[in-house]
């Protein structure tokens, strides 16, 4: 996976911390819609930086997609899929709709808890690894 990335700063001889814009379904076209308030976000990561780019250049960055692709799944479908899980194995079990509700709520809780936990050790290990490709 390919983006464009600013340079904030140098870490060291072989890393730079860049700003990579983040992405969102609206496009961020404030003037068409009602604004929502979100701003152009960044996210800050360390990069290798193997060309040598210096703070302010516009980088173009390669990510490993399987382990977006990983991260992607663990986030977003591992909660829906718990929800559905909870639903339908009480739906078999009981015809309380409370308690079916109540466990695929908790079932979807729980994934999420999951993704927290997922994410604050993919953080501690280094994140994602970005590689610096070439000056934009």
């Amino acid at each position: 996976m390919t983006q464009i990335a600013t340079v904030e700063r140098i870490l060291d001889a072989d890393h730079a911390e860049i700003s990579v814009p983040r992405k969102s379904a609206c496009g961020h076209d404030c003037e068409e819609c009602a604004g929502c308030g979100v701003t152009g976000a960044a996210v800050h990561a360390r990069a290798s930086n193997p060309i040598g780019a210096r703070p302010g250049q516009k980088v173009v960055v390669e990510s490993s997609t399987k382990n977006m692709l990983r991260i992607v799944v663990l986030v977003y479908l591992i909660p829906v899929v718990l929800f559905l899980a909870g639903y339908v194995i009480m739906s078999l079990l009981t015809d309380s709709v409370a308690a079916q509700y109540a466990v695929a709520a908790a079932g979807f809780a729980a994934g999420i808890v999951f993704a927290i936990f997922y994410d604050r050790r993919l953080r501690a290990r280094g994140g994602l690894t970005f590689n610096i490709v070439r000056v934009f």
